[in-house]
Order: structure tokens, then C-alpha cells, then sequence
């Protein structure tokens, strides 16, 4: 029993950077997009207005932030910062690929991508971090289990609280 709990608050300590960085955004109400509001050669927007300078860098001090809170509050190894910062650029950069792959798919800005929309962040924070720490499949297995309805309540939250206009 003692080795699944470890192995849950261990995946949960993993990819915490990566959901703070995921959720942040949202709060900075951004005005500049990433993609300069340029559209790719299909003639649709690269990512949209929805991901933004500001969004991006906010994700990314956040996510690298709790890291170093954990790093500081647990007296775990100064390399765990990096790999928050790691865990954090790769989340931001995992949701841009999300939203061009709606781009792509006429799925527009707000609307509901199942799946896509719940993961797109994990599987980005995931290949950046694994070049550098070895997660194990048992962590993979559980962030990818437990992730969906995270994503899917804290969305609902932040729509009860209108930061968001859905509430997906």
C-alpha cells in the first residue's frame, strides 16, 4: 500500500509544475498572441488569440515556481527547479501544438477538442522533461489516468468564477 501512495504523490510532485503552468494563462489576460496574429499556409490562424506573451510567460514563472517551492520545502535536489522549468515550457508548448491542431481541424477558439484539450499539455511537459529525468511508466500511466478529470473540474471552476467563458 505504502509503495502505490508514494507512487501517486510521486507522479502528482511530477507534473504539478506542468498543470500550474497550464492553468495560469487564463489569468493573465493577455493581449500580444504568440503567433503575432499571423495565419499559416492553409490561410487559417497559427494558433489563435487565446495563447498569448504574457499567458506564456506567467505559465512559465508559475510552473518554474512551484518547483522551486517543492525544491525548498522538501530539500529535494536544486535540479528539480530545472526540471520544473522543463515540465512547465513543455506544457505551454504541448497546449500551442493543441491549439494549431484545432486550428487545423476548424475547432475554434473556446470550443471542445475531447481528449486532445485534456492531454495536449501532459504529453508536451512529459517529452521535455524525459530527456533529463527518468520518469517511470507507472508515473506516465497515472498522470495520463488522472489528468482528464482534473482538467475537466478545474475548467468548470474557473468558469464558475468567469475566468473562462465555458466551461470546458
Amino acid at each position: 500500500m505504502a509503495d502505490i501512495t508514494y507512487l501517486i504523490l510521486s507522479s502528482f510532485a511530477i507534473i504539478m509544475p506542468a498543470y500550474i503552468a497550464n492553468s495560469i494563462p487564463v489569468l493573465s489576460r493577455g493581449k500580444h498572441p504568440v503567433d503575432l496574429g499571423r495565419n499559416f499556409t492553409d490561410g487559417k490562424r497559427i494558433l489563435g488569440d487565446g495563447k498569448t506573451f504574457e499567458g506564456t510567460a506567467l505559465g512559465l514563472f508559475f510552473g518554474t515556481l512551484v518547483g522551486t517551492g517543492y525544491t525548498l520545502l522538501t530539500g529535494s535536489p536544486s535540479a528539480y527547479i530545472f526540471y520544473s522549468f522543463m515540465l512547465a515550457l513543455g506544457a505551454l508548448v504541448g497546449d500551442m501544438l493543441g491549439a494549431f491542431i484545432k486550428r487545423r481541424m476548424n475547432i475554434p477558439r473556446g470550443a471542445s477538442a475531447p481528449v486532445l484539450d485534456q492531454l495536449d499539455f501532459v504529453v508536451g511537459a512529459l517529452l521535455f522533461l524525459a530527456p533529463f529525468y527518468p520518469i517511470s511508466w507507472a508515473q506516465v500511466l497515472i498522470v495520463i489516468l488522472v489528468t482528464p478529470p482534473i482538467h475537466l473540474f478545474t475548467n468548470y471552476l474557473a468558469y464558475r468564477l468567469k475566468l473562462k467563458p465555458n466551461p470546458w
